[in-house]
């Protein structure tokens, strides 16, 4: 796909895998997070960070995941992440997981960005500057 990509290269654990030494489906999430996590910190920043008066944090509201193939134990995996968009108060994250130059899973993710708040969340617009840096990896339409 076109645009700018951020990548991650990972080698599958075992107690990431079922009894038939394929890697658990629940664990592809994780993985989409941890290239997430470390997307956010090429931009130095964090997925919970302080900002102004509060943290800014950004749960999600959807994920979901197309598999076309199985990953096993010391497997490598590049996870690669595009942001597909940057909404008014929206993000939405796609990553490929290869394996050996083959997309073997499609990730899709969307987060709002919110304030928290004595223990309470409220979504607010992405501040201009969290948003100048998201939309620096931001893929072409």
């Amino acid at each position: 796909m076109p645009g700018p990509e951020f990548s991650i290269r990972r080698r599958v654990q075992f107690a990431e895998t079922d009894m038939a030494g394929i890697a658990h489906f629940s664990n592809y999430f994780r993985w989409m997070e941890e290239v997430e996590h470390a997307f956010f910190r090429s931009l130095g920043m964090s997925v919970v960070m302080r900002h102004g008066d509060g943290d800014i944090t950004w749960p999600r509201v959807s994920v979901s995941c197309d598999y076309s193939g199985p990953v096993r134990f010391e497997d490598e995996l590049d996870l690669r992440l595009r942001v597909a968009k940057v909404g008014g108060k929206s993000l939405v994250f796609e990553v490929d997981v290869m394996k050996g130059g083959e997309r073997v899973a499609l990730g899709k993710m969307t987060s709002v960005c919110c304030t928290l708040e004595n223990g309470t969340m409220r979504s607010v617009t992405i501040p201009a500057e969290i948003r100048a840096k998201l939309e620096s990896g931001r893929a072409s339409p």
